[in-house]
């Protein structure tokens, strides 16, 4: 395998059009974007004739990749948001060269990006938390255990992708990994639904209390966006929130988040008068106390 590194690397690091170089191994903690290849070589060039070259190699049963990817592609990427396994390599890869900082600036604009968007991101995933946990919690309570199963544990992934950005990283394909590093609690909770040896009535029974708290405890931090948008009128009707910008976003998820922040008190309703005296609308406002 350092027969392979050192072939691909030497031939890109003495070329002008190289900015920069990184590396990624299976073996490696941040491994996401390694797949089924024991090394990933990422070069970031200034032009290419095509965004994106991908060329696979193998010595002595060792695979690696070489991606070759323009500056261009790279900064879209980075302002579009996609490509999870292409930011893990870049917030964790090692860097093998790099030409005047490329990789440190990057690096930076990723950082800023991540705390920019943090508090919507939490959102949505904290609106999917909610709504895979109620709907979890209704398939128990009518026995319909395997869907409540599905349901709480897709809803554990999304609590545990919450955590991973509340601490300013980047969730990886490999979550729980990240997750078993920086909230044990959060990692426990997961083993002891997949792993246990009880019943897994008793499991969901447990999963589900458990759960409910720590949904609940984080309403403030999983809303946080919800609410700065709020911040931005005193009153506000259902269709405004709705149709705002950002929260387009977490749009489906809107109605069970708004009926959690009023549960807390975070949120507080006004009734309306219509023209028909009996029948009122409702207009929604932040709690000044909270």
């Amino acid at each position: 395998m350092e027969n392979i590194l050192r072939d691909l690397y030497q031939q890109k690091v003495n070329d002008p059009n190289t900015l920069a170089i990184m590396s990624i191994e299976k073996w490696d903690d941040n491994s996401a974007l390694a797949d089924n290849l024991d090394l990933t070589l990422l070069v970031i060039v200034k032009s290419a004739e095509a965004p994106i070259f991908i060329k696979h190699y193998e010595m002595d049963s060792k695979r690696a990749a070489l991606t070759i990817v323009t500056k261009d592609t790279i900064e879209g990427w980075i302002e579009e948001g996609n490509s999870e396994g292409l930011m893990n390599l870049l917030l964790n890869g090692k860097v093998l060269f790099e030409r005047k900082e490329y990789i440190t600036s990057i690096a930076n604009t990723l950082d800023i990006c991540l705390f920019s968007e943090r508090k919507l991101k939490i959102s949505i995933e904290y609106g999917k938390l909610l709504r895979k946990h109620s709907e979890g919690k209704n398939f128990f309570e009518a026995n319909q255990l395997h869907d409540a199963y599905n349901h709480i544990v897709h809803a554990l992934q999304h609590l545990a992708r919450l955590e991973v950005i509340d601490r300013g990283l980047y969730p990886e394909t490999t979550v729980w990994n990240q997750v078993k590093r920086i909230d044990p609690q959060i990692y426990k909770l997961y083993t002891e639904l997949i792993d246990s040896d009880e019943s897994l009535t008793k499991r969901l029974e447990l999963l589900l209390l458990a759960s409910d708290f720590l949904i609940h405890s984080k309403a403030k931090l999983g809303a946080g966006h919800l609410l700065s948008v709020m911040l931005e009128k005193e009153n506000w009707l259902y269709t405004d929130l709705v149709n705002h910008p950002e929260v387009k976003l977490y749009a489906l998820d809107l109605s069970i988040l708004l009926d959690l922040l009023i549960e807390k008190e975070f949120v507080q309703v006004r009734k309306v008068e219509t023209k028909d005296k009996e029948m009122y609308y409702h207009s929604y406002f932040l709690n000044k106390k909270c």
